[in-house]
């Protein structure tokens, strides 16, 4: 057996064990426009390519024992290579199919994720035990051997994860990982390689041939697939999607999609904002004739602080949005114009904004869903009590909450409504689609502190959507808490 160059063995179990984490967090993010990115989502996600990874190791162990060959560990680092480029094409022909054949997002996740990555992560996963074998032979200490390749090759996923996360992700997409992590993959199992004859050299080639139209292909289906969509952008939070949707009466909206959920949509023609439920902020000054000062949680595309900027010339709005790249993208896409004095933005987490400011505010508005999920923490006694603080004597609190009025999906709106009734002086809820009880959809929150006056010039106006009151709602749920949020992601 040839001797198998100094420190070539570490660095192999090194990238393989970055890849395997950087592999990981592209899973969620190719996998969260069809399912979502829930905790159930991700779990499932973790769950099953680790259990590939755990088969790894086992036939990994079995074949190192049998022939103890570095040629093994270079083909099935060649073999993970081309898997990796075939993830476009699968995302595109397998998963978008799925999700129209089965309901259940959990059911899709698990089976998204066992076709699309859980070849890569049994063959990332068998370089660990091939390289102590081989390793071992050379030097004869098992426990001194292992415990280098196993601590080397998590140091490797921890290098993975931070890399992944905080500058490839944000920087260069997920598609461009995908491309990138099979080229290095491919260029690794060469250099691994022992005695590269001429055949074998053509034979990489081809391989490498194989890889580049495996990737063009798998984007060129995806946005034959995907007509509608006019961008792909990858930020530190979300994989998002700018779309373009035609409606009845030649109507074209274009749409921010984060997730599962159309997150912000607009009119083209009249830049006019298309979610109804939307339209039902504007009831702050029905419930509050002297309002003047706005704070919003959620800006997505700033669709609702541009109308409200617009048809309220003389107030202010503050928005508190996490993803500087959402602010970004309204810009570019949804012509908000971040010079406006009355529009303050703040990029940070909602929550941590309700803890430490000291602003104060006659209107609080919350549209932070991401998809179908509500953050958590944004939902609990501790936040809304935060939210109440900070209104002025009189103020109002709206929330959008994506749930279903009766039934297996209202669990969402009992608990929030429980909660509100504990904090505010009055509670008020709508409907804002439909009277089907036990449909979900978008449902409007009011939470009032005090006995602010009405604007009974503006009963007429809002008559609409007045009519849209939820009378008789009764929740048995309890009060959610920091503690105790059986809630959202």
């Amino acid at each position: 057996m040839e001797k198998i160059n100094k420190y070539k063995l570490e660095i192999v179990v090194f990238i393989c064990g970055a890849m395997g984490m950087v592999l990981e967090l592209v899973a969620a993010r190719v996998l969260s426009p069809y399912v979502g990115s829930s905790n159930l989502i991700w779990t499932s996600i973790i769950g099953i390519m680790l259990t590939f990874m755990s088969l790894g190791y086992l036939i990994g162990g079995k074949i190192a024992d049998i022939k103890q060959d570095i040629k093994d560990l270079s083909e099935f680092i060649c073999i993970t290579a081309i898997a990796i480029s075939l993830i476009p094409i699968l995302e595109t022909i397998f998963v978008n199919q799925l999700i129209n054949i089965i309901d259940a997002r959990i059911i899709v996740a698990i089976i998204s994720a066992v076709i699309l990555f859980g070849i890569p992560s049994f063959m990332l996963a068998t370089a660990s035990p091939i390289a102590v074998k081989l390793k071992n032979n050379e030097l004869q200490e098992v426990g001194k051997v292992s415990g280098k390749i196993s601590s080397l090759s998590t140091i490797g996923s921890i290098f993975g994860t931070f890399f992944a996360g905080f500058v490839l992700i944000p920087n260069i997409g997920v598609s461009n990982i995908i491309l990138s992590s099979s080229i290095i993959l491919f260029i690794l199992s060469i250099i691994i390689y022992p005695n590269k004859s001429k055949k074998y050299i053509i034979y990489m080639i081809i391989i490498l041939i194989v890889i580049l139209g495996l990737f063009t292909l798998g984007r060129y289906t995806f946005k034959k697939e995907h007509p509608d969509i006019i961008k792909d952008i990858d930020s530190e939070y979300s994989r998002i999607w700018i779309k373009t949707l035609e409606t009845k009466g030649n109507q074209t909206y274009k749409t921010l999609q984060v997730d599962t959920g159309t997150e912000s949509y607009i009119n083209e023609q009249t830049g006019e904002m298309g979610a109804q439920y939307l339209k039902y902020y504007d009831l702050f000054e029905y419930y509050n004739k002297d309002a003047n000062k706005t704070l919003m949680i959620g800006g997505a595309a700033y669709t609702y602080p541009k109308h409200y900027l617009n048809k309220y010339a003389n107030n202010k709005i503050d928005v508190v949005e996490i993803d500087p790249k959402m602010t970004q993208i309204a810009q570019e896409e949804f012509g908000l114009d971040v010079n406006n004095t009355n529009l303050k933005i703040y990029h940070q987490d909602g929550r941590t904004y309700l803890n430490k400011s000291n602003e104060k505010y006659d209107t609080i508005l919350i549209d932070a869903f991401k998809g179908f999920n509500a953050p958590f923490e944004l939902t609990t006694y501790e936040a809304m009590s935060k939210a109440r603080d900070m209104l002025q004597e009189n103020g109002v609190v709206i929330t959008n909450v994506i749930s279903s009025i009766k039934g297996e999906n209202s669990k969402f709106i009992q608990y929030e409504y429980s909660t509100y009734k504990a904090i505010f002086d009055d509670v008020k809820l709508f409907a804002v689609n439909t009277d089907e009880e036990e449909q979900t959809q978008n449902l409007i929150l009011i939470g009032i502190k005090g006995k602010p006056q009405i604007n009974q010039y503006k009963k007429y106006e809002y008559e609409e959507l007045l009519n849209r009151e939820i009378l008789d709602f009764k929740s048995d749920k309890t009060v959610v808490t920091d503690d105790f949020a059986p809630i959202g992601n």
